[in-house]
């Protein structure tokens, strides 16, 4: 993992001195809330329905099991004993007291954890492959790389005041698990002719109200041109992107504007000006901050493992974990598991004080003190010795943290809502327990396969809702909450924005309107076909004509 040099340590125990001054100002009325609001955004603090949240960044995804602890202790000192993982792998604390918020960023500093710029029109927390590192498509290790855009992009005099906050996605693999197409800019890893690792360029994407996956600007990039070609792609979104209309100020809507060949041209002709004395990515800088993530010091293990395969057919429990939660590693006897934070019923991408300081002992335990956060608010042990998944399976069973859904219906990703978001227009908590709560039968969730479920409680689309099979949003109706469907969307490498299905159900209406989804998709599927395979076959009208009728749906079509 990558460590703080001297500079980090001094910049970040500065900006915690700064923001203790502010609070202190506000507290005894110097400040107004005016006046002080961004100033708290700058430090990752908003203000929601009931209480101030904190927003604390984990860049790309990756925590040390000393971190968790950290994390644990805020969560049971500083606010109600649990944190909330997020769609950007931070994790929010949802009830601080403002004039703990400083001693808060404090004890964070200790171990090298900010919430710089994890709100505001800048470069926000970049996010990666929860993967990276241990994944066995992998081309190369995108940690390195958005570290390198971390250090390059934090407090940026030219990027601080952007027309619009700006999200950076970085993947590794060929085989999108950062949904990279739904980013600002998505940079996806390929290898050219000559087998020289460099990224595919994606600008333009984003949710929200107006959703839309980013355009292909440049088939592939040499890693050492990656910081010149960033700016040369921020100062034309800088120069050009609209800042008289907040709903149009995003680089979406430039690069829509202009036309995706148009944006290249005026991409590359900055590109073409600035390179030769832009900061550029020197190899060995590359190098050395490659270092930090260097692969642990493996056993040398068989890749099978006939324990493992006499405890999954012993326990079927287990065997349908192993089936979803586990992935292939790598490194040969060595497998990647995902932690649910989705029991049935429960709050999605919630984790209490005592499940985070369990979990990081048992990312010691069974693995070298490492973890990371995924965008589906789960968290990953990436390195777990195959004949040790049945105890680290027991362990978080214990823990109600074994649940085996990790890409099932009920993995389910929702945002905090209406329940404490300002600018929700519904609840997304309730629905999501409603939902996750049809489908506690272990056998029909396996049947029903990979499907994603996604539910945002406004039109920002905090919780992706519009790649997901199923997108939920909620809407507010004359005082009253609905939620609209759509069907089809997709968040790997061929992502696609899902199409509203027809008129919205209420709060009451909406977990039988998804499960008479999935009866249709288990009636029209054909042998080993996902719900997404099924759905791009047959089309929305069968979905339609039995959740509202054949009248309707024709109307509705």
């Amino acid at each position: 993992m990558y460590r703080y040099d001297e500079f980090d340590h001094a910049f970040v125990a500065e900006r915690v001195e700064q923001f203790r001054g502010q609070v202190a100002r506000r507290i005894a009325g110097e400040l107004t809330e005016d006046a002080f609001k961004p100033l708290r955004l700058m430090n990752g603090l908003y203000l929601q329905l009931h209480a101030y949240m904190l927003r604390v960044a984990i860049p790309y995804g990756t925590l040390s099991a000393r971190q968790m602890r950290k994390l644990a202790y805020i969560a049971r000192t500083h606010d109600r004993g649990y944190g909330h993982f997020t769609t950007r792998q931070n994790i929010q604390f949802n009830w601080p007291k403002l004039d703990d918020v400083p001693t808060i960023l404090d004890e964070l500093a200790d171990v090298e954890m900010h919430a710089i710029q994890t709100s505001g029109n800048c470069i926000r927390n970049t996010t990666a492959d929860p993967l990276a590192g241990v994944a066995a498509d992998e081309i190369d290790d995108p940690r390195v790389y958005a570290e390198i855009i971390r250090q390059w992009s934090t407090l940026h005099p030219e990027f601080s005041f952007l027309p619009r906050k700006f999200k950076i996605a970085v993947t590794g693999s060929p085989n999108d698990r950062a949904v990279t197409r739904g980013h600002d800019i998505g940079l996806r890893m390929h290898r050219d002719l000559q087998g020289r690792p460099g990224f595919e360029v994606m600008v333009g994407g984003g949710q929200g109200r107006t959703p839309i996956m980013a355009k292909t600007i440049r088939n592939f990039l040499p890693v050492d041109h990656l910081l010149s070609y960033l700016e040369a792609v921020l100062r034309v979104y800088n120069q050009l992107g609209r800042r008289d209309n907040i709903y149009k100020a995003r680089i979406k809507i430039l690069v829509q504007s202009e036309g995706a060949e148009k944006f290249a041209e005026l991409v590359e002709a900055e590109w073409l000006q600035i390179r030769d004395n832009a900061v550029d990515l020197p190899m060995e800088e590359r190098d050395r901050i490659a270092a930090y993530f260097a692969p642990p010091r493996y056993d040398d293990l068989p890749d099978v493992c006939p324990a493992l395969d006499l405890a999954i057919a012993a326990d079927r429990r287990f065997a349908a974990w192993v089936e979803s939660n586990v992935v292939a590693h790598k490194q040969p006897g060595y497998a990647i598991a995902t932690i649910s934070l989705k029991p049935h019923g429960g709050i999605p991408g919630d984790a209490s004080a005592d499940q985070m300081d369990a979990v990081a002992t048992l990312s010691e335990k069974f693995g070298f003190g490492e973890l990371r956060v995924s965008y589906k608010q789960n968290l990953i042990l990436p390195d777990v010795a195959k004949a040790d998944l049945l105890a680290l399976w027991r362990a978080l069973d214990g823990l109600d943290l074994g649940t085996a859904n990790a890409g099932r219906i009920s993995d389910i990703i929702a945002c905090p809502g209406l329940d404490y978001c300002n600018l929700a227009n519904a609840r997304s908590i309730p629905i999501a327990q409603r939902i996750s709560e049809r489908f506690t039968d272990l056998q029909r969730e396996r049947d029903i396969g990979d499907i994603s479920l996604n539910i945002s409680g406004c039109i920002n689309a905090c919780a992706h809702h519009h790649v997901a099979n199923i997108g939920i949003l909620g809407v507010n109706k004359n005082g009253t909450e609905f939620y609209q469907v759509t069907l089809g969307g997709v968040a790997t490498e061929d992502a696609a924005v899902g199409a509203i299905i027809g008129p919205a159900f209420d709060e009451w209406q909406i977990a039988d309107a998804v499960e008479d989804i999935v009866d249709v998709y288990l009636h029209q599927r054909q042998t080993d076909e996902t719900f997404i395979e099924t759905y791009q076959r047959i089309g929305p009208q069968p979905f339609k004509e039995t959740l509202y009728g054949t009248d309707q749906a024709r109307q509705a079509g």
